[in-house]
């Protein structure tokens, strides 16, 4: 029994030493044009020479498959730190120039608040050309409340001005007065088009007396007198910046209010005057508004035209359906900020003014009796001051 074993033993080796020739000899059959004297079941690897930049290799070709004779060396990048200071001191430590900003809840709202006042004055001191020493003073505050969001836009804005101007041996005499509010709702279909469905608002007016110098006992304009009103409904051109608002109305009530007894009696600025008699008395006072019903065209666009200069134009156009319609009255304010720094701001504007309800040049006789009503006339104002201004 045991020799029987022992012989089942030596048999399984003889198969196994077999096996593993007759795969080493398919191995060698299986490449081509193999020399006697080449290895296959290991690859040689010379290094002849270590350049700076590749290492040379020779390689083995194996069928179709050739592996590069050359291969990059990996270059050593250093990582390290740098030692040289490891105190930690904050006198190095700069300050923040800003607070700063802390986190606020997104707002559909944009404000704005601005205040300015320009100075200009001239002083003589034994100037051989002569001239009188002046001093002009000019503010100014606008505040607008503007709501965006998807397909609705709400412009609000409320300006304000008033200038007085004083000369040596002269009274005080007033150089800028208005008041202006205007509010526009819009509505749009989607949010690619910049058209809106708007309805507008508009009212401006100014604060004191005007006068015609040097008479300053028959006041020419009052607050409320005039007083204009716009109202009406049409659609908008607004583009995404804001920067160009075109509003087009052919549906607009225009009131003009004369609230002066003495102004509305004489029929200023358009209003229905006063029925008299042959000696002068007032049988029927004078009607205080006219509401009038017309096409309107209004737009406000600003530009930069050159670093730290801004341009602002606004335009309105108004003709009346029912009273001679295709006389258009004009409003036409632009102005170029030129601005030095943060507060420091230099404004150059004109202002343009027709309105055939206005009327100059009016004559009477020496009975005080109004033989000339006068015509209207072309209003034109220039402004230039430097002055500072403040926006929070």
């Amino acid at each position: 029994m045991r020799h029987n074993h022992h012989l089942s033993y030596l048999f399984s080796i003889f198969l196994f030493c077999l096996g593993i020739f007759h795969l080493s000899a398919q191995e060698n059959d299986s490449i081509p044009n193999a020399q006697p004297s080449q290895k296959t079941d290991s690859i040689a690897i010379i290094i002849p020479e270590i350049e700076l930049d590749s290492i040379v290799i020779d390689t083995t070709i194996v069928d179709t498959v050739v592996i590069r004779k050359t291969q990059e060396k990996i270059k050593n990048i250093p990582r390290s730190v740098d030692l040289m200071n490891p105190v930690i001191s904050f006198k190095r430590t700069k300050a923040l120039g800003d607070k700063p900003n802390n986190f606020k809840v997104p707002s559909f709202w944009t404000n704005v608040n601005q205040l300015g006042i320009n100075f200009s004055e001239v002083a003589f001191v034994n100037w051989n050309a002569g001239g009188n020493n002046s001093i002009s003073a000019l503010g100014k505050a606008k505040f607008e409340r503007n709501y965006k969001f998807r397909y609705i836009q709400w412009d609000n804005y409320m300006e304000m001005s008033y200038g007085l101007n004083i000369q040596e041996n002269q009274k005080i005499r007033k150089t800028d007065d208005s008041f202006r509010v205007s509010s526009t709702f819009g509505f749009q279909r989607d949010t690619i088009s910049n058209w809106y469905y708007s309805v507008k608002a508009n009212f401006n007016t100014q604060f004191s007396n005007g006068y015609k110098y040097p008479n300053r006992d028959n006041p020419i304009s009052r607050f409320m007198a005039p007083g204009y009103s716009f109202l009406g409904a049409g659609t908008s051109y607004i583009t995404k910046d804001q920067r160009f608002n075109l509003y087009i109305s052919p549906f607009t009530q225009k009131v003009t209010f004369v609230l002066d007894e003495e102004l509305a009696n004489k029929g200023a600025f358009g209003v229905q005057k006063a029925v008299t008699d042959a000696e002068g008395n007032i049988i029927e006072e004078g009607k205080r508004t006219q509401i009038e019903f017309g096409f309107l065209v209004t737009n406000q666009w600003q530009t930069v035209l050159m670093k730290n200069t801004n341009l602002k134009n606004r335009l309105s156009l108004y003709t009346d359906y029912l009273r001679n319609f295709g006389n258009i009255d004009v409003d036409w304010e632009m102005t170029i900020d030129l601005r030095v720094n943060k507060y420091i701001l230099t404004s150059i504007g004109t202002h343009i003014i027709y309105d055939d309800d206005i009327l100059f040049d009016e004559q009477t006789n020496e009975e005080g009796i109004v033989t000339n009503p006068g015509r209207p006339k072309i209003q034109f104002k220039q402004l230039l001051g430097v002055g500072v201004s403040y926006a929070f």
